[in-house]
């Protein structure tokens, strides 16, 4: 088994292409106006509207904006500097600035526009960084 992907269902899919994009700078692929895909090395963020739900049993199986359990996280090279560089995206969406956890990673946590807790995290020690360059 692999992992593969993870999916975020919203009302609106282009408010959070536009913003993954502009955090990530990762083009992301629209294969409809209902659903796109930001691919990484390690996997992929899948973007599905609320019209998707219907291919899985209906509106009841998935409520938009309404996360509140997962945290969606991306290595990056030095979490200072993005932190830097996203300024104003940050704006009313920072949870915290750069902090070093205790299990050796700097992170930087802000939410996406439907709320969704985004991890944008560095390996600073070397029990992180050797598990990360595996």
């Amino acid at each position: 088994m692999n992992f593969v992907s993870t999916r975020i269902i919203t009302a609106d899919v282009k408010r959070l292409v536009a913003f993954y994009e502009a955090a990530t700078g990762i083009k992301l692929t629209l294969y409809t106006e209902d659903f796109a895909e930001l691919v990484t090395e390690a996997g992929t963020l899948a973007i599905g509207s609320t019209r998707t739900l219907q291919l899985f049993g209906g509106d009841h199986v998935a409520s938009p904006a309404a996360n509140r359990t997962a945290i969606i996280e991306f290595r990056v090279a030095d979490v200072d500097a993005e932190y830097r560089r996203l300024g104003e995206i940050l704006d009313g969406a920072l949870v915290q600035a750069p902090t070093t956890m205790p299990w050796g990673n700097r992170s930087l946590l802000f939410r996406d526009p439907d709320g969704n807790l985004v991890n944008f995290f560095t390996p600073v020690t070397a029990e992180a960084i050797a598990k990360f360059d595996r």
